[in-house]
Parts: structure tokens; sequence; C-alpha cells
């Protein structure tokens, strides 16, 4: 039986840190299946998922926090359970406008209220040639649950476009 570990690392960005990382995980059978990872601020950041015989994993975990002593500060949850979602309920949503504190919250905010989840959500703050301001770019994978209105959904996302004057554009 395999468990599936959801990994966030985080350090001073510096080489050999997703090889230090790679190596615990080869040398107790975990299988890499998913990963994002970006340099932010001079501090690598990485969240993935890992799936790993179940009887391999607390000997995993500890040599995962041996780690630290490298500079690498990991955390990690353990699930019995591995990711499953129905893929005809994925939604991709772009937003692009001009950056202003709490778009991503708006945006937030309105997706729980229907109960849709984020699977992903990639973001950047960009200069805007043509007026010399900031530009927001959002691109989410969502999971939208049976039963949830669609046409409501995208009505209240083209309500809350114009409110933030932002273009949003939402489609399977």
């Amino acid at each position: 039986m395999n468990s599936s570990l959801v990994l966030t690392v985080i350090a001073d960005d510096k080489p050999g840190i997703i090889r230090a990382v790679s190596k615990v995980l080869t040398e107790n059978g975990g299988n890499w299946t998913q990963s994002s990872m970006s340099r932010l601020a001079g501090q690598f950041a990485g969240i993935l998922l890992v799936s790993m015989p179940t009887e391999n994993t607390q000997a995993c975990l500890a040599s995962l926090q041996a780690l630290q002593a490298q500079g690498l500060h990991v955390s990690a949850n353990v699930s019995e359970l591995s990711a499953t979602e129905d893929p005809a309920q994925c939604y991709k949503l772009k937003l692009v406008g001009n950056d202003r504190a709490g778009i991503v919250h708006d945006i937030t905010s309105l997706l729980a209220r229907h109960g849709v989840s984020i699977k992903e959500l990639e973001t950047r703050v960009e200069s805007a040639s043509m007026s010399g301001g900031e530009l927001f770019k959002a691109t989410a994978q969502l999971v939208v649950p049976d039963g949830v209105d669609i046409y409501m959904l995208e009505t209240e996302l083209e309500d809350l476009a114009n409110d933030l004057m932002v273009d949003i554009s939402f489609a399977k």
C-alpha cells in the first residue's frame, strides 16, 4: 500500500536542493509525481507530491527532517488517499488587469462561496508597457463540484471583473 506525501521545501536558494530531496525520496522508494518550484526573493520554494510505500514513510520523514542541517526546511503532510478528481469538472480561469491589493482575495472569496477548489494557481506582476504601471496576471486550474450552477458562477465572475476593472476568462 502507498501513502501520498505532500512536501513543502524552503531554503536559501543554492545548487543541490532538489538533488538532496530527491535522494532521500529515492532511498525510501518514493516516486516524485508532481511538483511546482520557484525562486522567490532569493529563496527556493517548492511543493511536491510523492507516492511512497506506507512502510517507508516514517523513515523518509526522519531523513527529510535531517536535511535541516543543510538549511532545508521540509514540512510534510501524509495521506493514505491518492488524489482523484473528475476531469469533466475542471475549468481554467485567466485574469489580467492593473495590479492592486486584494485581487486574489476578491476572486478566491467568490470561488469559495461556490465551493470551487483551486487545483493550481500561478500569479505574477509585470510592467505594463503602454501605461507605465504594473499588470497583475493570474492563471488558475479550478475544480468545480457537481451541482454548481456554472451560469451563475460565470455571471458573478463577470460582475466581479467589471468591479475590479480586470479581464477574466473562464472556460473548460
